[in-house]
């Protein structure tokens, strides 16, 4: 096992990205056509952008430009600038884009002519809630801007893909005609062939299932077809949805989204994938390597893991080209699979995979390289800590391995070796680590060069459909990579209930994704069967509880009435933490429970310091709050006078700008604003019982049935997983009396401890531990528990992905005995709530990846705040 460094020195930097975006982040919300207004897009001269039809455009917020606090540029379909609306119609629409009141979506009617080379006409098409609609009017019509909504004659003038959805002209294909098309031509392309890796650089034997990926994962990397959406006419080659027409015939798509379901061995697949390309591309170019080779590449050179540079030069691997020729022609057919058609592959081209995963996965790639690939089939390059500055020396590599926050840490680099490669392929894995496309390390991998793209995730919707935008945009999947296009085409119509909506991501994920559930790839993995079992709290927990939630419902249902729910996100976010937190065990909750009720008026929480550090003390009890501008566990967590809470780094940096403010509410802030969260001594009391000396109902329940699970089976392992570290901490002792053998994992641990605690967690009993305490947002990913036949989940997460990747850490290839995955729940509290709140998402989830035609429901709105509180 190769030892991991820390990656402590990498802290990304996601300020700057955060402040540039063109729209600040929000949760879907229902938005309807208010009109449109007629514009002029300046500057053209000054860009490269070029607009030659009619054409959709995106336009963009650019608060940071130094000449026009009010910019707005203007890009074509393929990203690139064509100008700026014209600072006059700027000036009365970028207020209202800053303040959450409206989004909006350009088409260019008509290129410029030749006497009109430094402006041309925009369409710019106005969304907003429909209680806004009378708010945003009275101040388009007091900017001067002339408001063209349905009840004017010239409404009928506008080229809105909305209208032209429903007003398709003759001649013309409806949005829906051209989905249905692209849906016809996937549905007869069939299933891909069956490959086999070859036998000398792959050792494992794949399933059935993995040698299907590896033929769809080969047949789209050596796809010569246009892209979806592209149809050449006459010479020209044109995007049926944005009407972009270009001389240059467009690249195909070369890669996608491999999204089986988690434990179905994606890994050893995409390794396949790489020996394979690297087999049939040395065969073209009359190398090999491997086999009696290995001895000529010199003895440190054969080390899967470790780059060690050959004991003989290049000179002897030439001089022997003849003789690996020879042998590559003289292998076995049967033996080494289908040679993928490369077309006129050159060897000048890019050789170097990138792999990019979260630090916890990095050791797992690692195991699976040394386990499935024989000796001296890949150089591989660990990107990470202490590394390179030469790209050259990378490019050397068969396979370079590094991290989302190595690659966010360099994004603003201009000398990052990473960023001056272009790739065979990029590898994204557990992409749904990019579902923000707003961060920073979202930007860094879509900004890469590359060949070839894959987004691989078991878990590609984990919240809402937006999720795979990043993924869409990742892949530079264009139009739908333009954030404007795929909010007006499959966003807009998902939130607002439109059928249309979830066909045209079926039909999107059917065109560019391959995903098999465990139920249907036959691998013959062992039975998995979860069960919930329902506690009952006692008496003095139910008293409690029912206090907070009465309490805390008057609170929220004043937020909702008042329309100030994502104002005061935070307090909400702390309500349900301590609902939750009390189903679980007293001791997480200070005794003055009253105290940690934010109060329904945001100045009095201002106005009291005392009340905002107990408030930051409920959120660091929680592992699932992100801060907003990095979207991770906030680190020195600081609290604002408005009551929104990020990492110090992240919102000290913020408020530096020349327009220091919270990046939530947009609430003026400085330094004397924040507040910082309490010193760790607070912590002290976490092992204590606090108010009550009894054990909780759900900590007496679950050792009664590990107790049962021993009796029936000593030898056994089980996993216990919980968001709470202070819960993990709390079950140590008691499992110990009990006479169980635990060890613990949680987010407070380093890569190689954790490495290390799974290690420990394989060896069996007696020896080794029994119980394993899991922190579930440690461990969600990449790791693999087989040792374990048990799961238990002490809460429900908000999240059924994150549940589902815990549970099959467990329930995997690899897994001899059949799995069972408690859910702990208690009985008639908000916890019962959340599992409806998690089948909707899983229906989402399903619905993205299902047969076309199936109607959606509306994605999770503020009524699923009241079904929460029970209101």
């Amino acid at each position: 096992m190769v030892e991991i460094e820390s990656e402590s020195e990498d802290q990304q930097d996601p300020v700057e990205a955060f402040m540039s975006l063109d729209r600040w982040p929000s949760s879907p919300v229902e938005t309807f056509l208010v009109g449109f207004v007629i514009v002029n897009v300046v500057g053209l001269r000054h860009y490269e952008g070029i607009i030659s039809g009619r054409e959709i455009v995106g336009l963009v917020r650019e608060e940071l430009n130094p000449y026009d606090e009010n910019a707005i540029k203007v890009l074509n379909m393929r990203s690139v600038q064509v100008g700026h609306v014209e600072r006059s119609a700027a000036s009365v629409l970028s207020p209202l884009i800053d303040g959450g009141l409206i989004t909006v979506e350009g088409i260019v009617p008509k290129p410029p002519g030749k006497g009109s080379r430094f402006k041309m006409p925009c369409q710019v098409h106005i969304f907003a809630r429909i209680e806004e609609f009378e708010r945003v009017k009275l101040a388009i019509a007091g900017g001067g801007l002339q408001l063209i909504a349905d009840n004017n004659a010239s409404f009928t003038l506008s080229e809105a893909m909305a209208v032209k959805e429903t007003k398709s002209t003759l001649g013309e294909k409806s949005v829906d005609e051209i989905f249905k098309l692209l849906d016809m031509k996937v549905g007869k392309q069939g299933v891909s062939e069956a490959l086999d890796p070859p036998k000398d650089m792959i050792k494992s034997e794949l399933f059935s299932h993995q040698k299907e990926g590896l033929g769809w994962l080969v047949s789209r990397e050596n796809s010569c077809d246009l892209p979806p959406f592209w149809e050449e006419k006459n010479g020209v080659y044109v995007n049926e949805l944005t009407n972009f027409q270009t001389d240059t015939r467009p690249d195909p798509l070369q890669g996608g989204i491999f999204a089986d379901d988690m434990g179905l061995g994606k890994t050893l697949t995409l390794l396949s994938l790489i020996a394979l390309d690297k087999w049939a591309h040395l065969g073209q170019s009359s190398g090999n390597i491997n086999g009696e080779d290995e001895e000529e590449l010199g003895e440190e050179e054969y080390n899967p893991i470790l780059d060690k540079k050959s004991k003989r030069g290049r000179g002897s691997r030439k001089a022997d080209n003849s003789r690996k020729k020879r042998k590559t022609e003289d292998l076995n057919a049967k033996e080494m699979g289908k040679r993928p058609a490369l077309g006129e592959s050159s060897v000048l081209e890019p050789k170097t995979t990138l792999i990019v995963c979260p630090p916890s996965v990095f050791s797992s790639w690692i195991t699976q390289l040394e386990e499935h690939t024989r000796q001296g089939t890949f150089k591989v390059y660990m990107y990470y800590g202490e590394r390179t500055k030469d790209a050259t020396e990378l490019g050397k590599h068969d396979i370079v391995l590094t991290t989302y926050s190595t690659l966010a840490s360099e994004e603003s680099c201009e000398g990052s070796p990473i960023k001056k490669i272009e790739w065979r392929r990029v590898i994204l894995d557990e992409a749904h680590v990019i579902k923000n496309v707003n961060t920073q390390q979202s930007r860094a991998v879509t900004n890469l060069k590359a060949k070839r793209r894959w987004a691989v995730t078991g878990t590609p919707v984990q919240n809402n459909s937006f999720d795979l935008f990043s993924l869409v945009a990742f892949l530079k999947f264009e139009p739908l990579s333009m954030k404007s296009l795929w909010n007006s085409l499959i966003q807009r119509p998902l939130t607002q209930g439109d059928e249309n909506g979830i066909s045209r991501l079926q039909v999107l994920m059917a065109t560019i994704s391959l995903r098999r559930t465990k139920d249907k790839a036959m691998v013959g993995l062992p039975t998995k069967i979860i069960e919930t079992f329902l506690v009952n709290l006692h008496e003095e927990e139910r008293k409690v509880y029912d206090q907070m939630e009465d309490e805390a419902g008057k609170i929220v249902k004043n937020y909702i009435s008042d329309e100030s729910v994502v104002k005061n996100y935070s307090n909400v976010l702390s309500i349900l933490l301590r609902l939750r937190q009390i189903c679980s065990d007293l001791s997480l909750c200070p005794a003055d429970l009253r105290a940690l009720l934010p109060s329904s008026q945001i100045e009095d929480v201002a106005n009291n310091p005392t009340l905002l550090q107990k408030l930051l003390l409920v959120l660091q009890d929680g592992e699932d709050f992100d801060c907003p501008i990095c979207i991770s566990p906030p680190t020195d967590i600081i609290i604002t006078c408005c009551a929104h809470i990020f990492c110090e780094s992240c919102i000290l940096k913020t408020i530096k700008r020349t327009k220091p403010c919270c990046p939530m509410c947009r609430h003026p802030l400085s330094e004397s604003d924040l507040f910082k969260a309490p010193p760790e001594s607070c912590h002290s009391s976490t092992t204590e019982k606090g108010s009550s000396s009894r054990l909780s109902s759900k900590v007496t329940a679950l050792l009664k049935l590990l107790s049962a699970a021993r009796e029936a089976r000593p030898s056994s392992k089980s996993v216990i997983f919980s968001q709470f570290r202070k819960m993990l901490l709390l079950l140590e002792e008691p499992l110990k009396e009990a006479g169980f053998n635990v060890i613990r994992l949680d987010g407070s641990m380093n890569a190689k401890k954790r490495a290390q605690v799974i290690k420990d967690f394989g060896v069996p009993a007696p020896v080794g531990p029994t119980i394993l305490l899991a922190s579930l947002k440690a461990s969600n990913a990449g790791i693999n528990l087989t040792a374990a036949s048990t799961v238990y989940l002490m809460e429900p997460w908000w999240n059924p992905g994150v549940e589902e990747q815990a549970m099959d850490r467990v329930h995997r290839i690899g897994q001899k005995d059949d799995v069972k995955i408690v859910r702990l729940i208690a009985k008639d509290t908000i916890e019962e709530r959340i599992l409806q709140l998690q089948e909707k998402k899983r229906v989402l989830a399903k619905k993205a990846f299902g047969k076309r035609g199936q109607k959606e429901q509306r994605e999770i709105n503020r009524e699923d705040l009241s079904a929460l509180m029970n209101l």
